[in-house]
């Protein structure tokens, strides 16, 4: 699809974007290695609170998508299990690609990739 053709978005999350999606990977990554040895025990008050505070910033880029609405956090109060952990970020990173997907693309000016600024 060409640049032109593709929705815009802030520099600011542009940004927001590029700061926490590698912390996201590899967060994702280590909770699907601890989660794929005991999927049923139960992750650290700790841990949540980590978690949590990564996928706030993600909502808040996300506000405005349609995948918005299917984007949950942990709960802090009753800890969740790692597979309902797992289940939930896999619904980030869902999101997280489509919205790549519409606003990041190939500028043929430029010859490079690259957010679609607007």
């Amino acid at each position: 699809m060409p640049n032109s053709a593709r929705k815009l978005i802030s520099s600011d999350k542009a940004e927001a974007y590029d700061s926490f999606f590698e912390v996201f990977s590899h967060l994702y990554k280590e909770l699907k290695a601890l989660g794929s040895k005991k999927p049923a025990e139960t992750l650290s008050e700790s841990k949540v609170k980590i978690v949590n505070r990564l996928l706030e910033d993600m909502r808040k880029i996300m506000e405005e998508e349609p995948e918005y609405k299917y984007l949950d956090m942990l709960d802090s109060e009753m800890l969740p299990q790692y597979s309902d952990a797992i289940l939930i970020l896999s619904q980030y990173e869902g999101a997280l690609k489509g919205f790549k997907e519409r606003y990041f693309g190939y500028d043929e000016y430029k010859h490079k990739h690259q957010w679609n600024i607007g």
